[in-house]
Protein backbone atom coordinates (compact mmCIF):
# COMPACT_ATOMS: atom_id res chain seq x y z
CA UNK A 1 0.00 0.00 0.00
CA UNK A 2 1.53 3.32 -1.10
CA UNK A 3 1.03 5.85 1.69
CA UNK A 4 3.21 8.93 1.20
CA UNK A 5 1.77 11.24 -1.44
CA UNK A 6 4.05 13.38 -3.56
CA UNK A 7 2.24 16.60 -2.59
CA UNK A 8 0.27 17.43 0.54
CA UNK A 9 -0.66 20.23 2.94
CA UNK A 10 0.93 20.11 6.38
CA UNK A 11 0.53 22.17 9.53
CA UNK A 12 4.01 22.50 10.96
CA UNK A 13 6.02 24.11 13.73
CA UNK A 14 9.05 26.12 12.60
CA UNK A 15 11.21 28.09 15.06
CA UNK A 16 8.37 28.13 17.57
CA UNK A 17 5.79 29.37 15.06
CA UNK A 18 2.90 27.32 13.64
CA UNK A 19 2.16 27.68 9.93
CA UNK A 20 0.73 25.80 6.98
CA UNK A 21 3.05 24.52 4.28
CA UNK A 22 2.88 22.70 0.98
CA UNK A 23 5.10 19.62 0.97
CA UNK A 24 6.45 18.52 -2.40
CA UNK A 25 8.58 15.44 -1.96
CA UNK A 26 10.80 16.29 1.00
CA UNK A 27 10.61 20.07 0.51
CA UNK A 28 8.27 22.28 2.54
CA UNK A 29 7.16 25.70 1.26
CA UNK A 30 5.03 28.14 3.32
CA UNK A 31 1.44 28.34 2.10
CA UNK A 32 1.10 31.91 3.33
CA UNK A 33 -2.32 31.43 4.91
CA UNK A 34 -4.24 29.17 7.25
CA UNK A 35 -6.34 26.18 6.22
CA UNK A 36 -9.43 28.12 7.30
CA UNK A 37 -8.45 30.97 4.97
CA UNK A 38 -7.87 28.53 2.14
CA UNK A 39 -11.25 26.86 2.62
CA UNK A 40 -13.04 30.21 2.47
CA UNK A 41 -11.85 30.66 -1.14
CA UNK A 42 -13.63 29.36 -4.24
CA UNK A 43 -12.29 25.93 -5.17
CA UNK A 44 -10.36 27.10 -8.24
CA UNK A 45 -8.69 29.92 -6.30
CA UNK A 46 -7.77 27.58 -3.44
CA UNK A 47 -6.12 25.23 -5.90
CA UNK A 48 -4.16 28.11 -7.41
CA UNK A 49 -2.90 29.13 -3.96
CA UNK A 50 -1.67 25.59 -3.24
CA UNK A 51 -0.08 25.06 -6.63
CA UNK A 52 1.44 28.54 -6.63
CA UNK A 53 3.00 28.33 -3.17
CA UNK A 54 6.65 29.29 -3.58
CA UNK A 55 9.55 30.78 -1.69
CA UNK A 56 12.35 29.65 0.57
CA UNK A 57 12.09 26.13 1.88
CA UNK A 58 11.52 25.55 5.59
CA UNK A 59 12.56 22.80 8.00
CA UNK A 60 9.69 21.80 10.30
CA UNK A 61 10.59 20.88 13.87
CA UNK A 62 7.45 18.75 13.89
CA UNK A 63 4.27 18.11 11.93
CA UNK A 64 1.05 18.90 13.81
CA UNK A 65 -2.53 17.73 13.42
CA UNK A 66 -3.69 19.13 10.05
CA UNK A 67 -6.56 21.26 11.29
CA UNK A 68 -6.98 24.80 12.63
CA UNK A 69 -8.10 25.27 16.24
CA UNK A 70 -11.47 26.78 15.27
CA UNK A 71 -12.40 23.95 12.95
CA UNK A 72 -14.91 21.25 13.82
CA UNK A 73 -14.76 17.54 13.07
CA UNK A 74 -18.02 15.74 12.38
CA UNK A 75 -18.49 12.05 11.68
CA UNK A 76 -20.84 9.72 9.86
CA UNK A 77 -21.93 6.40 11.31
CA UNK A 78 -23.14 3.09 9.89
CA UNK A 79 -21.92 3.85 6.37
CA UNK A 80 -20.40 0.38 5.83
CA UNK A 81 -22.20 -2.96 6.16
CA UNK A 82 -19.54 -4.16 8.63
CA UNK A 83 -20.18 -1.09 10.78
CA UNK A 84 -23.91 -1.79 10.79
CA UNK A 85 -23.29 -5.37 11.87
CA UNK A 86 -20.84 -4.26 14.55
CA UNK A 87 -23.27 -1.74 16.00
CA UNK A 88 -26.05 -4.36 16.07
CA UNK A 89 -23.66 -6.79 17.77
CA UNK A 90 -22.87 -4.36 20.60
CA UNK A 91 -26.31 -2.81 21.08
CA UNK A 92 -29.07 -3.76 23.48
CA UNK A 93 -31.39 -2.91 20.57
CA UNK A 94 -29.83 -2.93 17.09
CA UNK A 95 -32.95 -1.85 15.20
CA UNK A 96 -31.97 1.85 14.80
CA UNK A 97 -28.63 0.89 13.21
CA UNK A 98 -30.29 -1.43 10.72
CA UNK A 99 -32.76 1.29 9.78
CA UNK A 100 -30.24 4.13 9.38
CA UNK A 101 -27.97 2.03 7.14
CA UNK A 102 -30.64 1.97 4.44
CA UNK A 103 -32.25 5.33 5.16
CA UNK A 104 -31.96 8.37 2.91
CA UNK A 105 -30.74 10.57 5.78
CA UNK A 106 -27.34 9.49 7.18
CA UNK A 107 -26.25 9.43 10.80
CA UNK A 108 -24.08 12.51 11.41
CA UNK A 109 -22.70 13.56 14.78
CA UNK A 110 -20.25 16.04 16.24
CA UNK A 111 -16.85 14.53 17.04
CA UNK A 112 -14.29 17.18 18.05
CA UNK A 113 -13.09 20.74 17.91
CA UNK A 114 -9.84 21.36 16.10
CA UNK A 115 -8.00 22.29 19.27
CA UNK A 116 -8.78 18.86 20.76
CA UNK A 117 -7.62 16.82 17.75
CA UNK A 118 -4.35 14.90 18.14
CA UNK A 119 -1.89 14.40 15.30
CA UNK A 120 0.37 11.65 14.05
CA UNK A 121 2.52 10.20 16.84
CA UNK A 122 0.48 11.75 19.66
CA UNK A 123 -1.47 9.59 22.15
CA UNK A 124 -5.08 8.80 21.26
CA UNK A 125 -7.46 8.27 24.15
CA UNK A 126 -9.77 5.60 25.49
CA UNK A 127 -12.21 6.42 28.28
CA UNK A 128 -11.43 5.34 31.82
CA UNK A 129 -15.11 4.54 32.40
CA UNK A 130 -15.39 2.26 29.36
CA UNK A 131 -14.77 -1.48 29.22
CA UNK A 132 -14.83 -2.05 25.44
CA UNK A 133 -12.84 0.34 23.24
CA UNK A 134 -11.82 0.31 19.59
CA UNK A 135 -10.22 2.58 17.00
CA UNK A 136 -12.25 3.41 13.93
CA UNK A 137 -10.14 3.83 10.79
CA UNK A 138 -11.79 6.37 8.53
CA UNK A 139 -11.26 8.49 5.47
CA UNK A 140 -11.71 12.13 6.44
CA UNK A 141 -12.97 14.58 3.84
CA UNK A 142 -11.89 18.20 4.20
CA UNK A 143 -14.83 20.29 3.03
CA UNK A 144 -14.64 23.95 2.04
CA UNK A 145 -17.08 26.74 2.99
CA UNK A 146 -19.21 26.02 -0.08
CA UNK A 147 -19.63 22.35 0.87
CA UNK A 148 -17.23 21.03 -1.78
CA UNK A 149 -14.59 18.40 -1.03
CA UNK A 150 -11.18 20.07 -0.93
CA UNK A 151 -9.05 17.15 0.24
CA UNK A 152 -8.60 13.89 2.13
CA UNK A 153 -6.97 12.95 5.45
CA UNK A 154 -6.66 9.74 7.51
CA UNK A 155 -8.69 9.80 10.72
CA UNK A 156 -9.33 7.77 13.86
CA UNK A 157 -12.83 8.09 15.36
CA UNK A 158 -11.85 6.38 18.62
CA UNK A 159 -14.96 4.92 20.27
CA UNK A 160 -16.36 3.20 23.34
CA UNK A 161 -18.45 0.26 22.23
CA UNK A 162 -19.57 -0.51 25.77
CA UNK A 163 -21.03 2.96 26.35
CA UNK A 164 -22.76 3.22 22.97
CA UNK A 165 -23.98 -0.37 23.24
CA UNK A 166 -25.57 0.22 26.63
CA UNK A 167 -27.87 2.92 25.28
CA UNK A 168 -27.90 4.64 21.90
CA UNK A 169 -28.53 7.98 23.65
CA UNK A 170 -25.04 7.68 25.15
CA UNK A 171 -23.50 8.11 21.68
CA UNK A 172 -21.98 11.57 22.46
CA UNK A 173 -20.17 10.13 25.49
CA UNK A 174 -18.99 7.13 23.47
CA UNK A 175 -17.55 9.41 20.81
CA UNK A 176 -16.49 12.70 22.40
CA UNK A 177 -13.71 12.65 24.99
CA UNK A 178 -10.14 13.86 25.53
CA UNK A 179 -7.83 12.80 22.67
CA UNK A 180 -10.71 10.85 21.14
CA UNK A 181 -10.05 12.08 17.59
CA UNK A 182 -6.82 11.78 15.61
CA UNK A 183 -6.09 13.20 12.15
CA UNK A 184 -2.98 13.22 10.03
CA UNK A 185 -0.34 13.47 9.13
CA UNK A 186 -1.31 15.68 6.13
CA UNK A 187 -4.14 16.68 3.81
CA UNK A 188 -3.99 15.53 0.20
CA UNK A 189 -5.85 17.89 -2.17
CA UNK A 190 -8.78 16.26 -3.93
CA UNK A 191 -7.40 17.04 -7.42
CA UNK A 192 -4.38 14.84 -6.65
CA UNK A 193 -6.26 11.76 -5.41
CA UNK A 194 -9.24 9.83 -6.75
CA UNK A 195 -11.40 7.43 -4.70
CA UNK A 196 -11.82 4.59 -4.02
CA UNK A 197 -9.02 4.18 -1.47
CA UNK A 198 -7.85 1.06 0.35
CA UNK A 199 -7.88 1.50 4.14
CA UNK A 200 -5.79 -0.62 6.50
CA UNK A 201 -6.18 -0.83 10.27
CA UNK A 202 -3.21 -2.28 12.17
CA UNK A 203 -3.19 -2.63 15.96
CA UNK A 204 0.05 -3.71 17.63
CA UNK A 205 0.54 -4.81 21.23
CA UNK A 206 3.95 -5.41 22.78
CA UNK A 207 5.50 -5.31 19.30
CA UNK A 208 3.13 -7.90 17.78
CA UNK A 209 0.11 -7.46 15.54
CA UNK A 210 -3.23 -8.23 17.22
CA UNK A 211 -5.41 -6.92 14.38
CA UNK A 212 -4.57 -6.26 10.74
CA UNK A 213 -7.30 -5.92 8.13
CA UNK A 214 -7.95 -3.95 4.94
CA UNK A 215 -11.13 -2.58 3.39
CA UNK A 216 -11.89 -0.04 0.66
CA UNK A 217 -14.02 3.05 0.40
CA UNK A 218 -15.75 1.35 -2.52
CA UNK A 219 -17.68 -0.49 0.22
CA UNK A 220 -19.25 2.77 1.41
CA UNK A 221 -23.03 2.71 1.18
CA UNK A 222 -23.11 6.48 0.63
CA UNK A 223 -21.36 8.94 -1.67
CA UNK A 224 -18.78 11.19 -0.02
CA UNK A 225 -20.41 14.25 -1.60
CA UNK A 226 -23.78 13.26 -0.13
CA UNK A 227 -22.38 13.13 3.41
CA UNK A 228 -21.10 16.70 3.02
CA UNK A 229 -24.40 17.80 1.50
CA UNK A 230 -26.46 16.44 4.40
CA UNK A 231 -24.23 18.15 6.95
CA UNK A 232 -24.49 21.51 5.16
CA UNK A 233 -28.29 21.28 4.98
CA UNK A 234 -28.51 22.31 8.62
CA UNK A 235 -25.23 24.08 9.35
CA UNK A 236 -22.88 26.64 7.85
CA UNK A 237 -19.11 26.25 8.09
CA UNK A 238 -17.53 29.51 6.91
CA UNK A 239 -14.03 28.15 7.69
CA UNK A 240 -14.71 24.66 6.32
CA UNK A 241 -15.07 21.39 8.22
CA UNK A 242 -13.65 17.88 8.41
CA UNK A 243 -16.05 14.93 8.09
CA UNK A 244 -15.03 11.40 9.04
CA UNK A 245 -16.91 9.10 6.69
CA UNK A 246 -17.35 5.92 8.75
CA UNK A 247 -15.46 2.71 9.30
CA UNK A 248 -15.55 -0.60 7.46
CA UNK A 249 -13.16 -2.32 9.89
CA UNK A 250 -14.44 -3.45 13.29
CA UNK A 251 -12.28 -5.68 15.53
CA UNK A 252 -14.02 -8.79 16.92
CA UNK A 253 -16.18 -8.55 20.04
CA UNK A 254 -13.52 -10.08 22.30
CA UNK A 255 -11.04 -7.30 21.44
CA UNK A 256 -10.58 -4.08 23.41
CA UNK A 257 -7.77 -1.53 23.35
CA UNK A 258 -5.20 -1.42 26.14
CA UNK A 259 -2.78 1.26 27.27
CA UNK A 260 0.37 1.08 25.16
CA UNK A 261 -1.30 -0.38 22.08
CA UNK A 262 -0.23 1.30 18.83
CA UNK A 263 -2.90 2.03 16.23
CA UNK A 264 -1.92 2.62 12.60
CA UNK A 265 -4.38 3.72 9.94
CA UNK A 266 -3.09 3.62 6.37
CA UNK A 267 -5.03 5.01 3.42
CA UNK A 268 -3.46 4.27 0.06
CA UNK A 269 -2.12 7.44 -1.54
CA UNK A 270 -3.29 9.61 1.36
CA UNK A 271 -1.07 8.76 4.30
CA UNK A 272 -0.33 6.79 7.45
CA UNK A 273 -1.54 7.86 10.91
CA UNK A 274 0.00 6.17 13.97
CA UNK A 275 -0.95 6.79 17.60
CA UNK A 276 -0.19 5.09 20.93
CA UNK A 277 -3.21 4.46 23.17
CA UNK A 278 -3.65 5.98 26.63
CA UNK A 279 -6.48 6.01 29.15
CA UNK A 280 -8.13 9.40 29.61
CA UNK A 281 -10.69 10.80 32.00
CA UNK A 282 -11.56 9.87 35.56
CA UNK A 283 -11.54 6.34 36.87
CA UNK A 284 -15.06 5.51 38.12
CA UNK A 285 -15.52 5.43 41.87
CA UNK A 286 -16.60 1.98 43.06
CA UNK A 287 -20.20 1.97 44.27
Amino acid sequence: MSNRPDTALARVEVDGDVLWAVRRGEEYTPLGMSLAGLLRLPAAEARERVEGAAGAGIRPARVLAPIDPQHEVWAAGVTYLRSRDGRIEEASDGTPYDKVYGAQRPELFFKSTGVRVVGDGEPVGKRADSTWDVPESELGIVVDAAGEIFGYVPGNDSSSRSIEGENLLYLPQAKVFTAGCALGPEIVPAWLATPPFDIRLLIERDGSSVYDEVTSTDQLARRLEDLADWLFRGLEFPDGVVVLTGTGLVPPSEFTLRDGDEVTIEIAGIGRLTNPVVTVGRTPVAE
